[in-house]
């Protein structure tokens, strides 16, 4: 699916008529490729296309997680995607408000249209992530939606820490915080949440008040470590954003356990590993070595 117009035809092919004239494309996301345009009446549409035949794998997990988590966020007038088009090839679902924070220049050069170390977005975003985190384990097991307790968490991370290590140089150092990291029992939370899992400005829509009005791409949502929903604001804002989105999360009634603004930071140092388990699941060489880098940047 190589141009505009393949993806348009795509969309034709499914029911849905569009024009290339105006479309615009997103290759941000490592999955999904993005083409937004518009229909005949000139609403905008945005088209989800996979990059690789697994990502539809977890396409009926994700449209399990937007039914649950659509009315908790209406309540604060926040959307997310409504797909009316769905299949293997396709996603397709009418825009929601708003632009998002981030974007990537056609060089894949970052672009940034807020500021990541504003004190408003902080806040907004933590008390967004209060309601978020506040949906009920019993309602998300109802709703099918993938829910792992503690255990499994820190389990899970110490797996894919010993997965990358076999496949991949780790530098010593690297790998010693990590193997700190796992054995530090503060760190860990006590309880889980629903999380979306990639909730940074790329993902966030806001208005040109700063007021966030929807939230996209919920392929990695489930009850986890509510720490996965901070870790963007290390990188984004720094501890000082950080801290003013806790403020706001606990105000909000978001349980903030003691060592949550560390397994923020720990989750951010840790974006190596997530970048060689992708590597992994690719298969391609230039994933590889991007992922090499990263993982042991004196080799």
């Amino acid at each position: 699916m190589d141009t505009v117009e393949d993806v348009v035809a795509l969309a034709a092919a499914h029911g849905l008529a569009l024009t290339a004239r105006g479309a615009t494309v997103t290759e941000a996301g490592l999955d999904y490729r993005v083409v937004m345009a518009d229909d005949d009446g000139g609403s905008r549409w945005v088209l989800r296309v996979p990059r690789r035949p697994d990502v539809a794998d977890g396409m009926a997990a994700e449209l399990r997680i937007l039914d649950l988590v659509a009315p908790v966020l209406a309540a604060d007038g926040v959307a997310v995607p409504d797909w009316r088009v769905r299949s293997p090839e396709l996603i397709a679902y009418p825009a929601l408000p708003g632009a998002p924070g981030l974007t990537l220049s056609e060089a894949g050069e970052p672009v940034w249209h807020m500021d990541p170390a504003s004190a408003d977005y902080a806040a907004r975003l933590g008390r967004l992530l209060a309601r978020l985190h506040s949906i009920d384990h019993d309602d998300a097991l109802a709703a099918g939606v993938e829910v792992r307790p503690p255990a499994q968490v820190r389990q899970g991370w110490r797996d894919d820490v010993a997965r990358v290590s076999e496949a991949f140089t780790v530098a010593p150092a690297l790998l010693g915080a990590w193997e700190e990291w796992l054995a530090d029992d503060d760190c860990w939370p006590e309880r889980t949440v629903m999380t979306h899992g990639e909730i940074y400005p790329a993902h966030v829509l806001l208005e040109a008040g700063g007021a966030v009005v929807g939230v996209l791409d919920w392929t990695t949502a489930r009850v986890d470590d509510p720490a996965r929903d901070l870790s963007a604001q290390v990188g984004a804002g720094g501890e000082d954003a950080l801290a003013v989105t806790l403020d706001a999360y606990a105000a909000a009634g978001g349980h903030v356990h003691p060592g949550l603004a560390r397994q923020a930071q720990h989750l951010w140092d840790a974006s190596p590993i997530g970048y060689g388990l992708y590597a992994l699941t690719t298969g391609a060489e230039q994933d590889r070595a991007a992922a090499g880098a990263l993982l042991d940047p004196s080799g």
